[in-house]
């Protein structure tokens, strides 16, 4: 599922990319995690199933999980998110 540019947007001081921006368009999430670690730290998703449909133990990078991709909602979780991204580390996943 598509995390909203929102993020980008209301975290600048922070290096995020989207799939579009990255040209990940159409990659699902196995690929995605994949083709992500060793090039970001952290990997967003509102795909609430993702822990449970791939295997995501010993990744090389942290996941952060957002309850939905709908702006409003995503929007209200950003100090959460940012507070989430400050203390975070390789291996740990985070439900927002």
């Amino acid at each position: 599922m598509s995390v909203p540019h929102i993020v980008r947007k209301k975290l600048p001081k922070l290096d995020i990319t989207t799939v579009q921006h990255a040209g990940w368009s159409g990659i699902k999430n196995g690929e995605l995690l994949r083709q992500a670690e060793g090039v970001y730290d952290v990997f967003i998703s509102s795909d609430k199933n993702l822990q449970y449909q791939q295997n995501v133990s010993g990744r090389k990078l942290a996941i952060v999980i957002l309850p939905s991709n709908q702006v409003p909602i995503v929007e209200s979780l950003i100090p959460q998110l940012e507070a989430a991204l400050k203390n975070i580390k390789v291996g740990d996943i985070v439900e927002l």
